[in-house]
Parts: C-alpha cells; sequence; structure tokens
C-alpha cells in the first residue's frame, strides 16, 4: 500500500518525486503518489513542474487517462496548466520511429475536487494553453514550410475563424510602394517574396486606442554574406518566434474576447545567399526615412522590426507598443534560457511586464539603454549603423529599434535565449517553448 511507501521512507515526498503503487481488490488498477516538496514551498510553479512529473510518468506507462485528487496547496490553475503543457507533442515529421513507439497523449483528464466557480478559470487556461501549442507548432515547423506565404496564410486563418479579426497581407509590390527598404534588403537573397502581415483584433470598438504587437518573422536565417558557422545555423527555423508569439496571443485573445484593441505586425522574410544578397558596407534607406549602413547582414532581425515598428506608429493609434523577437546572441550570453531580456523606455509598462511574467514564470529581466551606447552605432555615411562589436550586443540591438520609436511607450522582449532551449525541461516537451505567448495574455488581461 502506500503507506508502506511511506513506512519504509521509499517515497520521501520531494517536489516531482512520482511513485506507483498497486492496490488490491481497488477500482483503480494503479494509484500514484506525487510529492510537492515542503508546503510552505509550494507555489504555482512548483505545481506546473511536479504535475508535469506525473504526465512524462504516465506516457510512458501508456496511460492516457488520469484522475487527480486535488492537493490542499497551491489551486488547481498551474496543476492544469502543467499537465497541458507537458501534454504537447510535435510527431508530424517522424516515420518509422512513430511506427514502433507511437506517440503516447492524455486525452481525459478528471479532476476530483473541483468547485463550480473554478471552472472558467480552467477554461480560459487550456484555451491560452491551445494557443501556446498553436505558437509551437509553427516553430517547430519546417522552415520550408514555416514560410513569409504560410504565416500569412495562418493570420488569414484567424480572420476567418474570428469576426473580432481582420488580416491584410501585403506582397512584394505593396512592401516596396509602402517603401519598406530594410524589410526588402534583407529579401533579396531569397527566391522567396517577403510579406508583411496586419493581424487587428478589436476587442472594444470604442476605445481607439490600440496594442502594437511587433514579431520578428525571419523564417529562416543564414546570417547573410556574414555567414553564421556551423553550429549557429541549424536552430535558425526559430528565427520566426516572434511571429509566432504574435499570431498565438491574438489567436488566444479572440478565443478569450478580451475587452482590448490590439494590432499584430509581422515583417517576414528568409535572411538567404544569393548574388543578390544584401552587402556590408552599403546604405539601405528604411521605412521611417532613415539611412541605415549595413554593417552586418546577420543583425537582420532589428532591420525588418524597424519598418514594421514604423508602420504601425504612422498608421495606429498607439497605447503601447511592444516588439518580440529572437534578436541577438548576446542576450543569451547575458541571461541563458532562464530570462527573457526586457527594453522598455516605460517604466510603468516595464513593471506591468515584469509582474506578468512573475505571474506565468515567463520571466523577463530589465536591460539598460543608456544613451551612451548609441555611440556605437555612429555611421560615418548613414544616419546609424545596424551593429556595432561584441560589446552590449543585446543592448546595442535594442538601442538600433528604440531610434524607431516616437512618443510611445514601448518594450522590446528578446527571446533569442527563451523561446528554442538547448533540451527539453519541466513542462516544455520541445525545444520550442512559446514563451512570451502565456505572458502577453496575463498582461493584456491586466490592462484591458
Amino acid at each position: 500500500s502506500y503507506r508502506s511507501l511511506l513506512n519504509t521512507g521509499d517515497f520521501k515526498g520531494k517536489e516531482g518525486e512520482v511513485a506507483f503503487f498497486y492496490p488490491d481488490n481497488k477500482e483503480e488498477e494503479r494509484l500514484l503518489l506525487l510529492g510537492l516538496g515542503k508546503q510552505v514551498e509550494c507555489k504555482a510553479e512548483n505545481l506546473r513542474r511536479a504535475y508535469a512529473s506525473v504526465v512524462k510518468a504516465c506516457k510512458k506507462k501508456k496511460l492516457t487517462q488520469l484522475s487527480f485528487l486535488l492537493p490542499v496547496a497551491g489551486g488547481v490553475g498551474p496543476i492544469v496548466e502543467g499537465v497541458l503543457l507537458t501534454n504537447y507533442t510535435f510527431d508530424q515529421l517522424k516515420r518509422d520511429s512513430l511506427k514502433e513507439h507511437p506517440t503516447v497523449v492524455i486525452d481525459k483528464l478528471y479532476l476530483i475536487g473541483v468547485k463550480e466557480k473554478e471552472k472558467p478559470e480552467l477554461d480560459r487556461i487550456q484555451t491560452i494553453v491551445e494557443a501556446t501549442h498553436f505558437g509551437k507548432d509553427l516553430v517547430n515547423g519546417n522552415a520550408d514550410e514555416v514560410t513569409p506565404q504560410y504565416l500569412a496564410e495562418q493570420a488569414e486563418y484567424l480572420a476567418k475563424t474570428y469576426a473580432a479579426i481582420k488580416t491584410t497581407v501585403f506582397d512584394k509590390k505593396r512592401i516596396e510602394k509602402e517603401k519598406m527598404g530594410l524589410l526588402l534588403a534583407v529579401n533579396r537573397g531569397s527566391f522567396r517574396d517577403p510579406s508583411f502581415i496586419l493581424v487587428e483584433y478589436k476587442g472594444n470598438p470604442l476605445d481607439k486606442n490600440v496594442t502594437a504587437l511587433v514579431g520578428k518573422g525571419i523564417t529562416y536565417d543564414t546570417g547573410g554574406l556574414n555567414l553564421k558557422p556551423t553550429g549557429s545555423m541549424e536552430t535558425m527555423k526559430d528565427d520566426m518566434a516572434g511571429a509566432a508569439v504574435v499570431l498565438a496571443t491574438i489567436k488566444a485573445a479572440a478565443e478569450l474576447k478580451l475587452k482590448i484593441n490590439l494590432v499584430g505586425a509581422i515583417a517576414s522574410t528568409e535572411n538567404s545567399i544569393d548574388a543578390r544578397s544584401y552587402k556590408p558596407g552599403d546604405v539601405y534607406i528604411s521605412h521611417a526615412g532613415k539611412s541605415v549602413e549595413i554593417s552586418n547582414t546577420d543583425a537582420e532581425g532589428r532591420l525588418v522590426l524597424a519598418d514594421a515598428i514604423s508602420y504601425v506608429q504612422k498608421h495606429f493609434s498607439l497605447a503601447r507598443l511592444i516588439d518580440i523577437a529572437t534578436l541577438t546572441g548576446g542576450i543569451v550570453v547575458a541571461l541563458g534560457e532562464e530570462a527573457t531580456g526586457l527594453f522598455s523606455n516605460d517604466d510603468k509598462l516595464a513593471e506591468e511586464l515584469e509582474k506578468a511574467g512573475q505571474k506565468t514564470y515567463e520571466r523577463v529581466w530589465r536591460m539598460p539603454l543608456f544613451p551612451e551606447y548609441r555611440e556605437a552605432l555612429k555611421s560615418t555615411i548613414a544616419d546609424i549603423k545596424n551593429s556595432a562589436d561584441r560589446k552590449a550586443s543585446g543592448i546595442n540591438g535594442a538601442i538600433f529599434l528604440k531610434e524607431f520609436i516616437k512618443d510611445v511607450p514601448w518594450a522590446h522582449l528578446d527571446i533569442a535565449g527563451t523561446a528554442f532551449i538547448s533540451s527539453p525541461k519541466h513542462y516544455q516537451t520541445t525545444s520550442a517553448t512559446g514563451v512570451g505567448i502565456r505572458l502577453l495574455i496575463e498582461f493584456l488581461t491586466q490592462v484591458s
């Protein structure tokens, strides 16, 4: 019995510890004990991780139905969140290995002791997690399939699905007409046309103000003529993770009927190489009219973001603007895979994002934007250079974007270290994490 496990000391109740036992003459064939550690230390994230351990253990035994007797501590929301996040699989690209080891998912979950008043929150969590999985699928997909045109199709799908969403897609000819010279420059080496995607969600039609979410949509990044070395290119299908966050966040906002107006802007292209590739040392003119000297073609994300940021400020009345991007290797050096870099010109906006990140455990860490950093981006032949040397490279990327921000509260989230982790852990079952989606929905819920 379970008491024998406790008496022998074989089960100590440490956080995430799992033990099966098999009672005689009971309705259930097997029971499972889950350790949650000390009750005073059992917070929301501890529950997410502990129940992730349950899902993993049950999947190994090919169990597809679970019944949980809920603990006293922590609340049911994080438990469901941990289970649903861990239940994510991406097996679309498997063949023979899938025949030998079929994917196991939990298809039924019974919660014993849930109160009626808690059900709306559980439905909300399920909606957000499903949107997170939608975003993960985009990042995990092949770069040859998740192209600028595919992202546009997904945006159009959202408009067909939700009445409150309107999608507009600019093709290359329209992008040229809008004079988005930086997006066009990055696109020069690709045989695929770029896309500029606008996804508008009107959850509060009486309010003229809009929150802009701007996502980097580089569907594959070779580095351009400043070619990435072996070891640095293999994960570059993830360079559109910011775009995936924007699409998934608006999807969740529409499903939840948040009373806020959003515009998602995605500047999307491959950063590829051929005889027409844009060149280090040359100068290109941005949508905002600023001239940019290219000092590194591998600093392409900030270029496409600059054109998108400029466009939404010109055409929408913005309450705030948040861009999200796998922007710099420098932020990975600074913060690793545990925190997203946060840069902002507005203390209140930064604090609200920090608070939302603490709640969802998608933690952000604010980095400086001291004016002295601007010196490194000075150009002798243009208004600004797109990159400097390796010192403060994450900050320099944000400083470049800040040059295109007018009088609007702005935050830049650099998810280069958190969007696509080295190996799965806790409730993250693939390298793609969907980071930023739960954080932004929490933030938007609080400000709506």
